[in-house]
């Protein structure tokens, strides 16, 4: 094993019936080590492992319980381990029930404000909050903001399938980038050695002086500066290697992979959307387990609420305010029943919501599309107004959930 015998007899794996890890296989490292735990020895380069499984999964996701927040020695040198990688990074406030609001609120802050010397990226992590295991809410106050949390990341970690063969796409790039890059580097320090005397004092040299070679490599070649190695592990693996044996630049090897980078990636990737669009949904997608627990049942976030008030009730839920809509509809003067589109955008502009939502709530109402509202659809868009100012997402433009369409306009849907 790279990381000895000691790692091996500490690694071990699983193989379980579960529809679950049909789509994905999951990867738990040991407990960080805090306090005086950190003085023991594994037995082995943890963050070596770290790193080592961090360049090959898709997806890492750093736990913090919210009552007991500490980012230990031992766990800041495995985030900075995990550098490279930080588009996979997930970040998870864990037993968020345990604390109130107030103090979520400053659990919160402590986290992004101790993360961000520790990840020294200008990007936030995202950050997902929740009580994911499954014991009763201590404090159920953010029991909804906890749904909305635990679906945006379910449906991230859902998405993996179907994203992995990119992702592998693009680790295949930035490799074949380094290669290059590795390869000018290489035959640059070859070719500054000198040939008889003095090698071991030129070697220390050019290692002192390794960022003048990447800063020339760089405007000679016109590489961006993200596609050169950390200049400090460099410097320490240089240290151990004899430059006069190092190889002269193979132009021919270079230029095949800028061939490559430049018309077969691309075939590549063609080839990755033509399987995509074979393929079902269902099958690039995590499927079982906790991922459909609530799916199709009266327990999915968001059930009930917002555009999916009145789902699966015998009564249009539009009706439960009617008799407010209709005086507004009868104060703006309808004809033959309708109100025309300028009449309805006074009243619609009320609400003080965008343009472009009045817009999208105007074509969702509008059922027959003649440009003008009856009763029922000018009801429909007052309800789908407050739905937006109670803090709901809309439906997208053609997706009014059935439930929703005004008894009389169902048939005219049909047809």
């Amino acid at each position: 094993s790279l990381y000895g015998n000691s790692f091996l007899n500490r690694f071990h794996c699983t193989v379980m019936p579960n529809q679950v890890l049909e789509s994905i296989s999951l990867v738990d490292s040991p407990g960080i080590l805090s306090g005086e735990e950190q003085r023991l020895d594994r037995g082995y380069d943890f963050t070596a492992v770290l790193t080592w499984f961090a360049h090959r999964v898709d997806r890492i996701i750093l736990l913090f319980d919210a009552h007991k927040l500490d980012i230990s020695d031992e766990f800041r040198r495995a985030i900075q381990a995990l550098k490279g990688n930080d588009d996979k990074i997930r970040i998870v406030l864990n037993k968020a029930d345990r604390v109130d609001d107030q103090e979520l609120m400053r659990v919160y802050g402590a986290l992004m404000w101790s993360l961000g010397k520790v990840i020294n990226t200008p990007e936030v992590a995202r950050v997902y909050i929740g009580s994911y295991w499954d014991h009763p809410l201590h404090i159920d106050t953010n029991r909804k903001l906890f749904e909305k949390e635990r679906t945006d990341l379910f449906d991230d970690l859902k998405s993996l399938p179907k994203n992995a063969a990119v992702r592998k796409l693009n680790d295949l790039i930035k490799r074949s980038r380094l290669a290059i890059v590795h390869a000018h580097i290489i035959s640059s320090l070859r070719n500054d050695m000198p040939s008889m005397w003095g090698k071991e004092k030129a070697k220390q040299n050019l290692i002192d002086k390794l960022h003048e070679t990447f800063f020339r490599i760089q405007k000679e070649t016109n590489v961006s500066a993200g596609d050169f190695p950390d200049i400090h592990q460099m410097r320490e693996k240089l240290k151990d290697y004899d430059f006069s044996k190092f190889h002269h630049m193979n132009q021919k090897l270079v230029n095949r992979v800028h061939d490559m980078l430049s018309s077969e990636i691309s075939q590549l990737m063609a080839l990755i959307q033509s399987e995509e669009q074979q393929s079902t949904p269902q099958e690039r997608r995590v499927r079982g387990g906790a991922f459909e627990g609530e799916e199709d049942s009266p327990f999915a976030a968001g059930y009930g609420e917002g555009t999916g008030a009145g789902l699966g009730e015998q009564r249009w839920i539009v009706e439960d305010n009617m008799n407010n809509y209709e005086r507004l509809f009868d104060s703006l003067g309808p004809i033959d029943g309708r109100v025309s589109g300028a009449a309805a955008k006074k009243e619609m502009l009320k609400s003080k919501l965008p343009n472009t939502l009045l817009g999208r709530i105007w074509k969702l109402s509008d059922i027959d599309r003649d440009g003008m509202l009856d009763l029922e659809e000018f009801g429909l868009a007052m309800h789908l107004i407050n739905v937006k100012l109670e803090g709901h997402d809309l439906p997208s433009y053609d997706k009014l959930p059935g439930h929703l369409i005004p008894p009389s306009k169902r048939g005219f849907i049909n047809d």
